[in-house]
C-alpha cells in the first residue's frame, strides 16, 4: 500500500481557485495511478480525475473537465489538483487515492488519504 496525505484544502469564493496536492510515500509512487474523488455531506464519495503512473493519460468527471487539472511530479512523489472556477457544488471532502491501474470507481483503489476539506462560498 501508499500513505498518502492530502493538503491545501480551505475556504473560497465562487469564481476562485485552490490547489490540492497529494504526498505519497510506500509503494513504488512513479508505477501507482493516481485519483481524487470528493464526498460532499450526504452524499456518495464520488469520481474527480486520475492520471496514469507515466502522467500521460489524464481522465475527469464531465462537471470538472475545462476547471480542474490533475497533474503529478514523480520526483516529489506527489500529485496535485489544480481547481480554477470554483463552483459552491465543488464543496466537498477531497480525497486522493491509488491504485495499480487507473480507475474511475473508488473500490478499485487500495490507498486513500484522510482527505481535506473544500468549502466553495457563494
Amino acid at each position: 500500500q501508499v500513505q498518502l496525505v492530502e493538503s491545501g484544502g480551505g475556504l473560497v469564493q465562487s469564481g476562485g481557485s485552490l490547489r490540492l496536492s497529494c504526498a505519497a510515500s510506500g509503494r513504488t509512487f512513479s508505477r501507482t495511478a493516481m485519483a481524487w474523488f470528493r464526498q460532499a455531506p450526504g452524499k456518495e464519495r464520488e469520481f474527480v480525475a486520475a492520471i496514469s503512473w507515466s502522467g500521460e493519460s489524464t481522465f475527469y468527471e464531465d462537471s470538472v473537465k475545462g476547471r480542474f487539472t490533475i497533474s503529478r511530479d514523480n520526483a516529489k512523489n506527489t500529485v496535485y489538483l489544480q481547481m480554477n472556477s470554483l463552483k459552491p457544488e465543488d464543496t466537498a471532502v477531497y480525497y486522493c487515492a491509488a491504485a495499480r491501474l487507473v480507475a474511475r470507481t473508488p473500490n478499485e483503489y487500495d490507498s486513500w488519504g484522510q482527505g481535506t476539506q473544500v468549502t466553495v462560498s457563494s
